[in-house]
């Protein structure tokens, strides 16, 4: 087992192994642990929801969805408990690298939606799911 070299610390002026060097100042475990001052020096940077090609990307999926959607009205499934009016956009082959092709998106209800997604041997047997590798 490693020893810690023994240093002083700059709050307790004690010799102690350090635990923390903030700032050019060394201290020790419970010195840092019990100065919640100290910590509030350290400026934690905000992590961003959406990478800004994410953001660019789901800005146009949302104007591309309401032209499909007004093109399509209608649910193209009409399976399960169907209500008829389209309200969503089922990508048949996934999101990911599909995720702007329109070519491969399907506007459905919600009922009928859930219910591609939950049965997913049933749905890809009616063509609504296709493998995102071929």
């Amino acid at each position: 087992m490693k020893m810690k070299t023994m240093k002083i610390c700059f709050k307790c002026k004690k010799e102690k192994p350090i635990w923390k060097n903030h700032l050019g100042k060394k201290y020790c475990k419970y010195c840092w642990m019990s100065n919640l001052s100290l910590k509030k020096d350290v400026k934690q940077k905000r992590i961003k929801n959406f990478s800004d090609k994410k953001l660019k990307e789901t800005r146009e999926y949302s104007k591309l969805r309401k032209i499909y959607l007004d093109k399509h009205p209608m649910c193209e499934a009409s399976i399960h408990n169907c209500s008829l009016k389209a309200s969503e956009i089922h990508h048949i082959k996934g999101r990911g690298s599909n995720y702007l092709l329109c070519e491969e998106w399907m506007a459905v209800c919600r009922n009928c939606h859930t219910w591609i997604e939950n049965n997913p041997i049933e749905a890809t047997s009616k063509g609504f799911r296709k493998s995102k590798i071929k």
